[in-house]
């Protein structure tokens, strides 16, 4: 298929401490592992297993409550150990405590080219692999009763101390094709694979077949999925385009070439307060704990399941996320900073600022920060600063469509593209906002509206 280039110029690039060299480092396999349902926005889990009963690789845990063809299975064999709750009962973990050898599930071997699409979803279905793919609007688990009219994969992310696809999915060729053998299969329309311009990328991406291969330019968000969709095929109301990253392409390709689901996955420690930042292989849920002792520095730290921007706290001991393929480390920011010298009379030498409002500005741009978590201020009156302009590449009025979500006002959210945009688009406009306004809440909020009135 031919392929596009598209150059993104709004936009921001925080250069943070902390990139994980591109070397694998080893650590102890985790202990335990979790399945975590607030990872499924809008999930509703029923159990299938109690504590106590002993599971395989691709054993059923839960199902959606209200679509109960999607199934939750277990990355690895073991004991159901807890159920975790919340506020209301609310499940917010279902920890495995794992065997030593992995056991698995035995499903059908398969070209996924000689399967049809109804074979690919039931297969995808059946063992738990379809929470892989998601959709747009409102960036949930797909619904598999509908068609979508394309898929995006982005090939890299462009997000603070991202993980390198590149190097991850170097060797690994074979696994990834038929995992695009098996995607192109769920549209009828093109799959776009976007990788990053000028760059080199990976012979595993651009010799990929089946798909559309585009190129993206540009400062973070680029490699965000949702700024691709909206220049290379923009969303319409009563449109569905599905997406999912790499890594989850080469779990669906590793399952119909073994017949087995392996969720192994490459995850990358960083952060400045990570000593040794590199890359390690272990399975999709596992505990950080064995990444981070004895490899973080002294102090209060935040870690962070994720993106700096866009990732989810957990503690030392927590468990990476479901889609995640970064654990970040950075100091917490806490710390009481004395006015005239760290505070806001300070010089600021040693802060970053997107709007100039600190002489660092003029610093090289290989410069990176040690940035810890401190909004420095609390939420204000919304104030118009243009500031959301300068790094949000949609063909949106971000303010004016935030203004519409806070307000309730379904027709103008309409309007002004709510069906295009998801939470993790208006991260850098967060950063900026000079209001401190949590604005990823707000739009997901706003998600939550139009998926109850208008879907």
């Amino acid at each position: 298929m031919s392929s596009k280039s598209f150059k993104i110029r709004k936009g921001l690039n925080i250069r943070l401490q902390g990139e994980a060299d591109k070397v694998y480092a080893t650590a102890d396999p985790s202990e335990t592992y979790a399945i975590k349902p607030p990872d499924f926005h809008g999930l509703v889990p029923k159990m299938m297993v109690k504590v106590g009963e002993e599971v395989k690789a691709g054993s059923p845990i839960f199902h959606d409550k209200y679509n109960p063809k999607i199934i939750y299975t277990a990355p690895v064999s073991g004991e159901v150990v807890e159920i975790k709750r919340g506020e209301k009962r609310r499940i917010l973990e279902v920890k495995i405590l794992a065997d030593k050898e992995t056991q698995y599930e035995t499903f059908k071997q398969a070209n996924p080219t000689d399967l049809s699409r109804e074979d690919i979803i039931d297969a995808l279905l059946q063992s738990g692999l379809w929470p892989f793919i998601r959709q747009r609007p409102l960036a949930v688990v797909a619904n598999p009763e509908e068609m979508p009219k394309s898929i995006f994969i982005s090939a890299f992310d462009s997000s603070p101390l991202a993980p390198d696809n590149d190097f991850v999915l170097h060797g690994h060729g074979e696994e990834f094709q038929a995992g695009l053998d098996a995607v192109a299969k769920l549209t009828t329309g093109k799959v776009h694979l976007n990788v990053r311009a000028g760059q080199g990328s990976s012979k595993v991406f651009t010799n990929s077949k089946n798909v559309q291969v585009n190129s993206f330019a540009g400062p973070h968000p680029a490699g965000n999925v949702g700024v691709q969709i909206h220049h290379a095929d923009p969303i319409n109301k009563g449109e569905v385009v599905w997406y999912l990253y790499p890594q989850d392409v080469l779990a669906i390709g590793r399952f119909f070439q073994q017949g087995k689901l392996d969720l192994s996955r490459v995850i990358a420690l960083t952060g400045s307060e990570v000593k040794h930042p590199k890359y390690y292989k272990t399975v999709v849920g596992a505990s950080i704990k064995n990444l981070v002792a004895g490899n973080v520095e002294d102090g209060n730290l935040r870690y962070i399941s994720g993106s700096p921007l866009t990732g989810t706290s957990i503690d030392a001991e927590g468990y990476i996320g479901f889609y995640d393929t970064q654990a970040t480390v950075l100091p917490e920011g806490d710390e009481y900073k004395f006015v005239a010298t760290k505070g806001w009379m300070g010089p600021g030498f040693d802060k970053f600022s997107a709007s100039r409002t600190f002489p660092t500005w003029m610093m090289p741009k290989s410069k990176k920060w040690r940035l810890d978590t401190n909004t420095n201020g609390e939420e204000r009156a919304f104030v118009m600063t243009g500031q959301y302009d300068k790094v949000f590449p949609f063909d949106i009025y971000p303010v004016q469509l935030i203004k519409s979500i806070m307000i309730n006002d379904i027709e103008e959210m309409e309007n002004l593209g709510i069906y295009e945009v998801a939470p993790e688009d208006f991260a850098l406009c967060e950063y900026v906002c000079t209001s401190k306004i949590n604005v990823q809440k707000v739009v997901r909020d706003g998600l939550d509206v139009i998926k109850e009135e208008c879907m």
